[in-house]
């Protein structure tokens, strides 16, 4: 009998194992994961693919956040304010000769209580500040200032500078989003490792094609202009061959010849600082009431900055973000970071827990609580970035792009208790209008989600979502691409992490 029993129990789990696994797993019919790791993708009849996201974060990924010894310890201070202790360290660091990585020291912040009555500033290359952990026992440093800025600022200085007589017309008729190659005017100029701009100008037709210049008015509606819609999207060579170059990150918009084409040129940045971490530590704003708006603003923010981290950072009660991520910002990965309780007006402008406006950024393994937009992107923002495995709770609004036409972001295993949603947001705001293109959710769960198509230039995915189909802001807009809505099993599990390990397989 007990031969009998295990031969059913045997014969029992085998099939629910077939069962099981025959509907446990799909996968896009977009891109393919191929045995060895390696991953396909499938052109739309233009050409168009997703593109690869994998070349974000701290040097695009290829090295790990450093663990450098510490430099300066400090002790808080009983009593009184702590600015200047640490200001004074920061810029005693900043004073050094930095290594051949670019370090030039590491202040570690001893547990306890340090109160903030200003602003810290980091204005230097090569320094990291390191708490000894992130709870509230631990590094605590708590932000007395009534002004609406950031407690930790890094802050460089620039701006993209085009070197003069460097730019070339790129002659390919139309470049498809996901493509690394094109042909330009003339590469006798250019050589490999050259830091180059890719030019997507407005134009007029395009405006009249995107219905960006018939926005439904009300009060403060702006229609879109042309010039203001110039995107300079920063690239490296890595080859070429004759007239044909291919760049480090791939095309994230198309480059059409009817809406006026592309162009690359080559840029300068300086000013531009380097290197810089904010490691293991508690941030507190001080505030007076449940919607104070005099009290610090941002818990630690990032301009003309590239190839830096923030890891390890619980920020509670500031009124905007743990973490912003400015226009000048570039490879900075932001990992393992909290966001709790904000504290201001729940309206416009506040209230953006993990905030994004440069490019080529990775925000990983984060917590929002209480936002309004958890992780969301600004007006014009050039990808690609990647939001992976974050979590939003007691959201108050949407996850996504704001407002303005972002370009090329990854929404993967975003996970929220509310909306996430890329559409044309119309009159929104000031005339929000097309939130933007190459937007890709994969794996993700929401409680309701919107993913439209713009009327010209690209396609939004939606990729094994969990949650209700909403049509969205207007519901006339064009569908975007979506597969497999409420079907579990999506593999692989996570598109970035895929795509990483691609890329390692193709070296």
């Amino acid at each position: 009998m007990k031969i009998l029993q295990h031969i059913f129990l045997l014969v029992f789990f085998s099939l629910l194992a077939i069962g099981v696994n025959a509907q446990e797993t799909w996968k896009s019919d977009l891109v393919k994961l191929n045995t060895d790791g390696s991953l396909s993708y499938i052109p739309d009849k233009e050409g168009n693919i997703i593109p690869d996201f994998s070349r974000v974060g701290y040097h695009h990924g290829d090295k790990n956040i450093p663990d450098y010894s510490t430099t300066i310890t400090l002790q808080p201070l009983i009593a009184g304010d702590c600015t200047a202790l640490i200001q004074d360290a920061i810029d005693k660091v900043s004073l050094m000769q930095p290594d051949a990585t670019g370090h030039r020291g590491t202040i570690l912040l001893k547990s306890g209580e340090y109160k903030i009555e200003g602003n810290l500033y980091i204005k230097a290359g090569g320094i990291i500040l390191r708490g000894e952990g992130d709870g509230i026992e631990e590094t605590r440093l708590v932000s007395l200032s009534k002004n609406q800025k950031a407690l930790i600022n890094i802050q460089g200085e620039g701006k993209i500078t085009e070197v003069e007589g460097s730019r070339i017309k790129i002659t390919d008729k139309f470049v498809p989003v996901g493509t690394h190659s094109f042909a330009v005017a003339s590469a006798k100029n250019l050589k490999v490792g050259d830091r180059i701009i890719v030019f997507r100008p407005g134009t007029d037709a395009w405006i009249e094609a995107i219905r960006m210049n018939k926005i439904v008015e009300r009060q403060g509606t702006k229609q879109w202009k042309a010039e203001e819609y110039n995107l300079h999207f920063e690239r490296v060579i890595t080859a070429i061959k004759g007239n044909l170059i291919t760049i480090d990150n791939p095309i994230v918009m198309q480059l059409d010849e009817k809406f006026g084409g592309g162009e690359i040129y080559k840029y300068t940045y300086d000013g531009r600082i380097n290197e810089i971490g904010i490691e293991d530590m508690y941030l507190e704003s001080r505030y007076m009431g449940e919607q104070d708006e005099e009290h610090s603003w941002i818990g630690v923010e990032f301009n003309h900055a590239e190839n830096c981290w923030v890891k390890g950072v619980t920020a509670r009660y500031f009124a905007y973000a743990c973490v912003s991520l400015e226009a000048g910002a570039k490879n900075i990965t932001v990992r393992e970071c909290k966001s709790y309780e904000a504290k201001s007006i729940p309206t416009g402008g506040r209230r953006y827990s993990f905030n994004n406006w440069g490019q080529q950024n990775l925000f990983m393994n984060c917590l929002s609580t209480q936002a309004r937009h958890d992780y969301v992107t600004g007006a014009r923002v050039c990808g690609p970035n990647v939001f992976y495995n974050c979590v939003a709770r007691e959201s108050l609004s949407d996850i996504g792009p704001h407002h303005r036409w972002s370009v090329g972001t990854l929404y993967d295993n975003i996970t929220t208790d509310n909306q996430i949603n890329v559409q044309d947001r119309g009159q929104m705001g000031s005339g929000h209008g097309w939130a933007g293109v190459t937007q890709v959710l994969w794996n993700c769960k929401a409680r309701i989600v919107a993913v439209q198509n713009p009327w010209t230039s690209g396609n939004n995915y939606c990729i094994g979502l969990q949650g209700e189909k909403t049509p969205g802001h207007f519901k006339d807009r064009p569908d975007g691409i979506w597969e497999g809505h409420n079907k579990s099993g999506l593999i692989p599990v996570s598109f970035y992490l895929a795509q990483l390990k691609a890329r390692q397989v193709n070296k």
